[in-house]
């Protein structure tokens, strides 16, 4: 890898060398340039309207100790290898499976983590022109294409994923600003479908398909102004986050389609949402050039991070880092095992939530929370933050408190400014009256690991499914149309007007153009200076170009960037009996 030598002047400035080694608290990160993974030729990508690179795990539980699997997308490309983590790289001429698209490219992809196995996985890729494929990449077979005739939505797919616990529901996110669920054993209809209303809130409404026989997708849900860049599960399976171009976050009740909560972002779209492990708080980033951390119980925005000088394009949490401790410590690290009982289910979510809910009791014992999340952007930079116990639970009225100052260049934005400086990669900050460029899909999220519960997603959804075509009335496509050519020309300017607490609110927010600023200094969007402000433990240029993927594994973080390269940064004391290695392999 070719590394700048140039370094800016001054005291306190960052370096503009690329980083291959970070330390924090738990000790060294190092960069295993032999544990790379890219195109077959390594030469790199070249990214000028394309969609963003992204990388989907998982794990088929084979007996060798390779049991990770990888995908990624290069422009027209998707890519299926063996994953050997902070071992080395599989070889790069021999993937499993390499498909190559025509017409269209790959933008996300999601692995069935209750399915897998060493012989078969299911995995799901959406592409740029709106069709939704079911492949798999160990048979090498197309199993069914979804919206194959475009007839359900024309528009790019930014987001898709399985349902926590289903083996055959799943959920995608178009740039249209609308999400369909779809059964992978039914089939989509040769006509354009017609649509009845289920149910409908403050800035959204949700759909049945009606027809004689059952068919995809089972559900629409329209959701907000313009693009939904992407959304997420909670660990627990039972809620759905989803952030969107008109920068809201809304967070639903997936199995009973209720608004829960909603925040604003400081301005501008956003592009990237997390849950925390226990699922309490949501992390979210995007055009503001900021994280937020948002509470799921209070509904309320608690803290911001200020450390990337241009858009934020992915969200993380570690749950290897993330830790609870009592008298007697208890850290979410440990085996895959121990991982999926604290962390997945919803009988397992509880015992994790139950012990983070002992910080506010009476409990003589003391307790110690810290949350460790990741965020990184089109600045190249990669930061990692702490969510401490002064953030989480303040002793006195709120602050301009901070946390960790151990950074290089961490600038506080103004009080009542939106906290960005101009993106080092030419991507010039946009305030709320100016035209703001398109878009960044998102990248996959942490994998999820199989749920307790399989089935009863299933019989719920078709509960409400059933329910919905039997009492409400005909919506005709023609008319949804109509309304979404309206938004798209609105996209990056109309606002709901929402309140944190709509769940029981049935109408649907008339659509006209309101002044981002009225939400200003509201609870929907806080001014700087009502909440705590987060500097990031490291901050540090780890990429020539934009990055667009932040995944923490229990053994390593992995990253990667436009130009097509996946990138293993070792934990600390993972690579030790490597130490020689490293260093003849350093300068790659």
């Amino acid at each position: 890898m070719l590394l700048s030598k140039m370094a800016a002047e001054g005291g306190g400035k960052e370096m503009n060398e690329i980083k291959t080694q970070f330390t924090t608290r738990e000790g060294l990160y190092k960069l295993l340039s032999h544990s790379e993974y890219s195109r077959p030729n390594r030469v790199p990508f070249n990214s000028q309207g394309s969609n963003p690179v992204r990388v989907s795990f998982v794990n088929v539980n084979d007996q060798s100790g390779n049991g990770d699997r990888l995908c990624f997308n290069v422009g027209r490309e998707l890519y299926f290898y063996i994953y050997k983590g902070v071992r080395k790289a599989a070889d790069l001429s021999k993937p499993i499976d390499k498909r190559i698209y025509k017409g269209t490219q790959p933008t996300c992809h999601d692995f069935n983590h209750l399915t897998a196995t060493a012989e078969s996985v299911s995995l799901l890729v959406g592409f740029s022109a709106g069709q939704v494929q079911l492949i798999d990449p160990i048979k090498k077979e197309t199993s069914k294409l979804f919206n194959e005739e475009r007839l359900i939505d024309k528009s790019r797919v930014t987001c898709v994923k399985w349902v926590p616990g289903s083996e055959s529901l799943f959920l995608v996110a178009h740039s249209s600003g609308n999400m369909y669920l779809y059964n992978v054993e039914h089939t989509c209809g040769t006509t354009a479908p017609h649509y009845q209303l289920l149910k409908q809130g403050e800035s959204f409404a949700v759909h049945t398909c009606k027809s004689k026989s059952t068919r995809n997708p089972l559900l629409k849900w329209t959701v907000g102004e313009g693009a939904l860049n992407e959304f997420a599960f909670s660990p627990d399976g039972k809620y759905l986050a989803c952030v969107s171009q008109d920068g809201f976050l809304r967070v639903f009740n997936f199995d009973s389609v209720e608004l829960h909560g909603t925040m604003k972002s400081y301005f501008g779209g956003l592009l990237c949402v997390c849950w925390s492990p226990d699922g309490k708080y949501i992390v979210t980033g995007g055009e503001d050039d900021l994280v937020t951390v948002w509470s799921f119980v209070d509904c309320r925005v608690i803290a911001r991070g200020h450390g990337h000088k241009s858009w934020v394009s992915v969200v993380a949490f570690d749950p290897y880092t993330t830790s609870v401790e009592e008298s007697d410590p208890m850290e979410f690290s440990g085996s895959d095992e121990d991982f999926q009982d604290l962390h997945f289910g919803r009988d397992r979510a509880n015992s994790t939530q139950s012990r983070l809910s002992k910080r506010n009791s009476t409990d003589s014992r003391p307790v110690s929370v810290t949350y460790r999340f990741g965020s990184v952007g089109q600045d190249t930079q990669l930061c990692l933050w702490d969510l401490t116990e002064d953030i989480l639970f303040p002793h006195q009225p709120l602050s301009r408190a901070r946390t960790h100052t151990n950074v290089m260049n961490a600038t506080s934005p103004p009080a009542g400014s939106g906290g960005a400086n101009p993106g080092s990669n030419g991507n010039s900050i946009t305030t709320p009256g100016n035209s703001v460029p398109p878009p960044l899909p998102r990248s996959n999220s942490l994998p999820h690991s199989a749920v307790s519960n399989a089935g009863s997603k299933s019989s719920v959804m078709d509960g409400a499914i059933a329910s919905g075509v039997s009492k409400f009335a005909t919506l005709s496509l023609h008319d949804r149309k109509e309304r979404h050519h309206e938004k798209d020309h609105k996209r990056n300017h109309s606002m709901g007007h929402i309140s944190s607490k709509s769940s029981d609110k049935l109408n649907l927010v008339t659509k006209t153009k309101t002044d981002p600023a009225k939400t200003l200094g509201t609870p929907l969007c806080p001014r700087m200076e009502d909440v705590p402000l987060l500097e990031p433990l490291i901050c540090k240029k780890i990429a020539h170009e934009r990055l667009t993927v932040l995944i923490f594994l229990e053994d390593c973080i992995v990253t990667a960037c436009q130009e097509g390269f996946i990138c293993t940064w070792a934990r600390p004391g993972k690579v030790r009996w490597l130490e020689d290695s490293l260093e003849c392999t350093h300068g790659k």
